[in-house]
């Protein structure tokens, strides 16, 4: 099975493992003998503020989503201990920054606003005239 050697985003862009670094750690939690001797647990971390794959304004956008999720130089740490094997722990990680990358790098659609339809203003005006007059049976009796 031949490994791919980018992580695609969209149709056009693409990040090169060459700029990831990926390391293993022993997973925490039970898991009998074997999980205090074999580091299962993928770490990975992407420079998102240094990367030359992505363009600027994809780059601008996901520093912004992201943000609560970058250490101060600018790299994005994830990782992933659920599995109890290296290589699917390390499939998993890498799924999880691309999902993210796609989704912060995605440009918004513009808003269009809207005007409400006739029969909506209708309706309101109808409510707030009902509201008054409830208002107005509540008011003591003139003497």
């Amino acid at each position: 099975m031949d490994e791919p050697k980018v992580i695609r985003l969209n149709r056009s862009l693409a990040i090169p493992l060459r700029e990831i670094e990926l390391h293993y750690v022993r997973a925490g939690g039970p898991g009998g003998q074997n999980v205090n001797k074999v580091a299962s647990k993928a770490v990975l971390r992407f420079d998102l503020r240094n990367s030359p794959s992505l363009p600027e304004p994809a780059r601008a956008r996901a520093l912004v989503q992201l943000a609560a999720r970058l250490t101060g130089e600018g790299e994005l740490v994830l990782s992933s201990g659920i599995y109890r094997d290296q290589p699917r722990n390390r499939e998993a990680v890498i799924e999880r920054l691309r999902a993210l990358l796609a989704a912060a790098i995605r440009v918004p659609k513009p808003r269009r606003p809207t005007k409400p339809s006739a029969a909506a203003r209708e309706r309101r005006l109808a409510a707030k005239k009902a509201r008054g007059q409830v208002k107005r049976q509540r008011a003591l009796p003139a003497e």
